[in-house]
């Protein structure tokens, strides 16, 4: 059977193998890569890694073997569509909150992944495991905005390659809980999985490098509207690092209180939160060059309702709040 083959040289350090090659391949997911070292299809100096906690030695050696894709089992959806644009290669979705984007526990329909599968007739790129379908980068369920899809692997890959290389632009709007003291700020620090909380992220010393870019765009009843840029492409990312500078996003259940709830407790609403019922962020922006022909992208997609209700509201003086 053909297979697809990578090589990468091993930089300086150990790092674990499952982790250096989430970095090394950013069009696999983690879990997809580590069901790829335990089918015996990574190899490391020529031999077959044995766990994906192993250690990768300095100057080795990695080739990943990607099977071809697997006939997938989703159902297509007829779920209507924002596409902002689409040609034969990829589309760009603005995809509304609350839309999970590929299928998960507990979320077998009614996703993204699912109404592309009608849309686009089962044209999409596969070497992102048979769940994700032309997924090039995600979006949590209730952020909402715009996101790059892929129809073919080749299309995919260099997609994939851009974001790695820090070539795809990505701005988002969120509004935050106080009003930072500068204009402008850049937020550098490391993002792990959190020691007890498996399903959620925080800054932690041995974490992946993650680097946020923001600026105060309109100043809120105690509150602001962001402009952020994401050098960087980490698990809520955006989310932990302005909750690590002691401006949460809005409505966030998770990282909008300063810690993580007990588990099994619902974090208790403060006054503003109430104006949204999801964390307020919003991939607004997106800028990168076409895979095919290079030919400059640029879209923009404005906040859904509820986003720009809650953005009215708190633009009401506080002496009339």
């Amino acid at each position: 059977m053909a297979v697809e083959k990578f090589r990468r040289d091993c930089e300086k350090g150990a790092p674990r193998l499952d982790a250096y090659l989430v970095s090394e391949f950013p069009a696999l997911s983690r879990a997809r890569l580590q069901a790829l070292i335990r089918e015996g299809r990574v190899l490391v100096n020529g031999a077959a890694a044995l766990k994906a906690s192993g250690k990768v030695p300095p100057g080795a050696r990695i080739e990943v073997n990607i099977p071809p894709p697997e006939p997938h089992r989703l159902a297509p959806e007829d779920i209507p569509l924002d596409i902002r644009f689409e040609d034969e290669h990829l589309l760009v979705v603005n995809k509304p909150p609350g839309m999970v984007v590929h299928p998960g526990a507990g979320n077998r329909e009614g996703t993204l992944v699912a109404a592309l599968l009608h849309h686009c007739r089962g044209q999409l790129s596969g070497i992102g495991g048979v769940e994700r379908p032309g997924i090039v980068h995600r979006l949590d369920k209730d952020t909402s905005g715009l996101l790059i899809v892929a129809k073919a692997d080749i299309v995919h890959r260099r997609l994939s390659d851009a974001l790695k290389a820090r070539r795809i632009s990505r701005r988002y709007l969120s509004i935050v809980r106080g009003v930072p003291p500068r204009s402008s700020g850049t937020i550098d620090a490391p993002i792990g999985r959190h020691r007890t909380r498996r399903t959620a992220m925080a800054i932690t010393e041995g974490g992946r490098e993650a680097v946020t870019h923001y600026s105060v765009r309109e100043v809120l009843t105690k509150a602001a509207l962001l402009e952020v840029r994401l050098e960087t492409g980490r698990t809520h990312q955006i989310r932990v690092h302005l909750n690590h500078i002691g401006f949460p996003v809005l409505g966030d259940p998770v990282y909008g209180r300063g810690r993580l709830p007990s588990r099994g407790k619902r974090p208790r609403k403060k006054e503003t939160e109430i104006l949204i019922g999801r964390q307020a962020l919003h991939a607004y922006r997106l800028e990168f060059d076409h895979p095919v022909g290079g030919a400059l992208c640029a879209l923009e997609a404005e906040p859904p309702r509820d986003f720009l209700d809650a953005l009215e509201d708190l633009r009401v003086p506080a002496e009339k709040a």
